[in-house]
């Protein structure tokens, strides 16, 4: 899927242990937001960002990418975005009509992966767009959260933060199509290899002879 290719075995390595860690802070991230503690919740959400950055350079240049590791870190990374986004709506930061956009976007593509088997899923590519999507909705989250603060520095944030959740949601969605794309292209391939007739291994004029 356009991902590193493994080059370690070992499961309880640094960049891992990161991304376990990354795990471990969203339910702390969580009762920050709804304790209203939203200076630690931002600082919770940096942290879990600079991590993010270094378990995946750390994973690269110590040759320790694992299966595990590009499992946990889209995991992280999309339980961070929901988090987030209920808490921003729980707030009233974000209208409820948001959440469900960008929540009916990714059971789409999990939709999508379910009608596929593993070989099937391997050559998709993983889009810049859909890095680049959730790169912008990551930094939109903490924005949003210090413009619910008021002061002058909420006053400047929230514009900000606004300006990136729309860039975000666009692109989340313009991703997930070209995913949609390259996905109906392989079930399209599969349903006609599935429908090719069998080739017979009878010689040819085999059968007219033995009809004769």
């Amino acid at each position: 899927m356009g991902e590193n290719p493994v080059s370690g075995t070992r499961v309880l390595n640094i960049p891992n242990l990161l991304s376990f860690g990354r795990l471990l802070l969203v339910p702390v991230f969580a009762a920050l937001i709804l304790l209203d503690h939203v200076g630690w919740a931002v600082v919770v959400l940096m942290v879990s960002g600079f991590t993010d950055y270094l378990d995946g350079t750390l994973a690269r240049r110590w040759g320790q990418t694992t299966r595990l590791g590009q499992m946990l870190d889209p995991v992280a990374d999309r339980l961070y975005i929901l988090t987030t986004l209920l808490g921003l709506a729980y707030r009233e930061v974000i209208p409820w009509w948001l959440v469900l956009l960008l929540i009916a976007r990714d059971a789409v593509l999990v939709g999508s992966l379910l009608l596929m088997t593993n070989d099937e899923r391997r050559p998709l590519e993983v889009s810049f767009l859909g890095k680049a999507a959730t790169a912008n909705l990551l930094y939109a989250f903490p924005l949003l959260l210090l413009g619910d603060i008021e002061g002058r520095f909420g006053d400047i944030a929230m514009p900000v933060g606004w300006a990136f959740a729309w860039w975000g949601t666009a692109l989340y969605w313009w991703s997930a199509l070209i995913y949609l794309r390259q996905a109906a292209a392989v079930l399209a391939l599969r349903e006609h290899l599935t429908k090719k007739p069998p080739i017979s291994s009878a010689p040819p004029g085999a059968q007219g002879e033995a009809a004769g």
